[in-house]
């Protein structure tokens, strides 16, 4: 459960960072403008779907969720995406690259953790196999 709390908690940062961005100026950028609301809106609704519902399906959303938007900021960063071209500088930019980051990762963990992923800790040594009976 903490690392879905966690998850909702950097899902909640970075969608109140994109509707900040939208209220200083972005949200007249023609394609962007929306995008950035959308994010607010999802970040909320996805970070309520992962405390509140205990499923895969909110967990998959969330990482989606983050790395959508952090390869939206690097393709804008780099190339250019509808006509902006972000820079890596500023408050606003680097705590949604963190928070995405986080989401990301604790999404990841807690699907791992709840859905019996393998990790290191529920893998059996190798040869262990060996000494296990066969039927």
């Amino acid at each position: 459960m903490k690392m879905r709390m966690l998850a909702a908690v950097g899902l909640l940062v970075s969608g109140a960072v994109h509707l900040w961005l939208w209220f200083d100026g972005y949200g007249s950028i023609a394609v962007i403008g929306p995008a950035f609301m959308v994010n607010a809106v999802a970040a909320v609704v996805i970070a309520a779907l992962v405390l509140r519902w205990a499923h895969w399906a909110p967990l998959l959303l969330a990482i989606g969720f983050g790395v959508s938007t952090l390869a939206a900021f690097v393709t804008s960063a780099t190339v250019g995406l509808f006509g902006v071209h972000e820079r890596w500088t500023g408050g606003a930019v680097l705590t949604a690259a963190v928070s995405e980051v986080v989401v990301v990762v604790a999404s990841v963990m807690a699907l791992a953790h709840e859905h019996g992923v393998p990790t290191p800790r529920r893998l059996r040594h190798p040869l262990a196999y060996l000494h296990t009976p066969m039927t």
